[in-house]
């Protein structure tokens, strides 16, 4: 395990301990807009750290299973984390949050599944999509909008015709990468419960 605790994987690791960080700006009712602003300076940051674990890992050529794991996680643990607040918040529909979050469980115990049988299926571009739409539409619900509308002079209906745009495409990327997924691993994972090859 040790041999697996390189640098790239260390930031993944630290994408993972941001997550608390960002909980607490936006959850702690730091008066606004001052919570949501730290708080989305703190997803931006955790959420560009995946480039950076990933160029790490390329430079060095040191990707590892356990990387291959972790940064997919990392990345669904943070999104997962956002949603669900934003939810308690009233500022995120649940049927998005639920779709997402069940989407993200679903290929987490696929992988989970697959790492046992010594199989890892990294991220294809359609994933890695998926990930951008879902930090994009988070990162918007995040940020002050109404108030930057006002401040342009533009009317909140763009605000939240905008949002919904962001949205719909988010949870329409993440289900078809998600099937992607699904259908990529078939042949490849043996599901508990199939006839072995």
């Amino acid at each position: 395990m040790s041999s697996q605790l390189n640098l790239a994987n260390s930031v993944t690791i630290a994408r993972i301990l941001l997550i608390p960080v960002f909980l607490v700006f936006l959850l702690s009712g730091i008066p606004e807009p001052y919570g949501d602003i730290a708080a989305a300076a703190v997803f931006i940051l955790a959420a560009a750290t995946d480039k950076l674990d990933g160029y790490l890992a390329r430079r060095s050529k040191s990707i590892t299973t356990l990387g291959q794991f972790l940064d997919p996680l990392a990345d669904k643990l943070l999104i997962a984390a956002a949603l669900i607040a934003l939810v308690s918040q009233g500022r995120v529909a649940a049927w998005i949050a639920m779709v997402i979050i069940g989407r993200e469980i679903a290929v987490s115990v696929l992988r989970i599944i697959g790492l046992s049988q010594g199989v890892s299926i990294p991220a294809d571009r359609y994933g890695k999509l998926k990930t951008v739409l879902q930090i994009v539409y988070v990162v918007y619900v995040l940020i002050p909008t109404e108030s930057i509308a006002q401040t342009i002079h533009v009317s909140s209906g763009l605000v939240v015709a905008i949002e919904w745009v962001l949205a719909s495409a988010a949870v329409i990327v993440t289900l078809a990468s998600g099937i992607r997924y699904f259908l990529n691993a078939r042949g490849v994972i043996r599901l508990p419960g199939s006839a072995g090859k």
